[in-house]
């Protein structure tokens, strides 16, 4: 959490990192708990290609993954999501809590967050919430592609 802190103040990036006492899991427990849309929730999903793992941070209100469209996006051949022991080998965190930002892979990145004014996504630790203006993440990570 410190390594988060120290990115994001060193990179001159507002946030709030919000605690709170149950875990969120999913982009309609984020918008419930929050009094938020469910659209600015933005969970990091890691995906296994054959070009190797890369970060997906998308709205939550985009319901699912289309894995052909990311394929096509990546120029992959086979796209899925990485195993709960590939997430922790790769970011350090546990599937449900990856960071929006700090995790060094490279991103594909949801158009769709760009409308909201502050985003709700992981920090790393379950119980805890990174809200940021979604610019940051274009800031603060390699983005290779987007999502319309």
């Amino acid at each position: 959490m410190e390594n988060l802190k120290a990115l994001l103040k060193e990179n001159n990036v507002p946030f709030e990192l919000i605690d709170h006492d149950i875990a969120i899991r999913t982009a309609q427990e984020g918008a419930a708990y929050f009094e938020i849309n469910v659209g600015q929730t933005a969970p990091t999903l890691i995906l296994k290609t054959d070009k190797g793992f890369f970060a997906l941070i998308m709205s939550g209100d985009r319901g699912h993954v289309d894995f052909d469209e990311v394929a096509s996006i990546l120029g992959c051949k086979k796209v899925k999501l990485a195993g709960a022991r590939e997430v922790e080998k790769v970011t350090g965190c546990t599937v449900g809590s990856i960071s929006m930002v700090g995790h060094n892979l490279p991103c594909i990145i949801d158009k769709r967050l760009s409308q909201y004014s502050n985003i709700y996504g992981g920090s790393g630790k379950a119980t805890c919430t990174l809200k940021i203006n979604p610019s940051a993440l274009v800031k603060l990570n390699k983005i290779i592609a987007t999502l319309e």
